[in-house]
């Protein structure tokens, strides 16, 4: 099993990168996983849509470029599919027995994911109807997966 997570920009916080590093170990027991940061481009406030369209398209090719071939494609956006965790963990679950193990997670930037993604992508999931901050967005998401391999072993996790 293989999990990817590709999210544009860098992690700055100190705690932040402790609580990505402290999931993935926990995680390590269950599937191979990696993050990995794709450059994110300057979006200063009050931008035209049409240069926040550039800058999406733009962070959008260097998030392609990243996904392993055959990997199922999922993209973290509001307006996606909203599941609780026992359907994620079963969605999971039916994705490494499919055949296909690899399944790749996409975190856009500040101003979201282009369409570029969006539309290559297998699932729009929506982890909120609330706005994260994108860098806090990769450890819901890690705790998620982590729950979601709990769940798929019967095994004890807080509730």
């Amino acid at each position: 099993m293989n999990i990817d997570i590709i999210a544009v920009g860098k992690i700055k916080e100190k705690y932040l990168s402790e609580g990505v590093a402290e999931y993935m170990k926990r995680l390590s027991r269950f599937c191979r996983i990696s993050v990995a940061a794709v450059d994110d481009e300057k979006a200063p406030e009050g931008i035209s849509a049409a240069e926040e369209n550039r800058i999406r398209h733009i962070e959008g090719e260097r998030i392609l470029a990243r996904i392993r071939e055959g990997s199922c494609k999922v993209a973290l956006d509001v307006k996606g599919t909203a599941m609780d965790s026992e359907k994620f963990a079963d969605m999971l679950r039916k994705q490494f027995l499919s055949g296909k193990p690899d399944i790749t997670f996409i975190i856009g930037g500040s101003i979201g994911l282009g369409g570029n993604v969006l539309q290559n992508v297998d699932l729009k999931l929506s982890m909120s109807a609330m706005t994260f901050p994108h860098q806090l967005t990769r450890i819901i998401l890690l705790e998620q997966v982590y729950r979601a391999f709990k769940i798929i072993n019967n095994e004890p996790y807080h509730k």
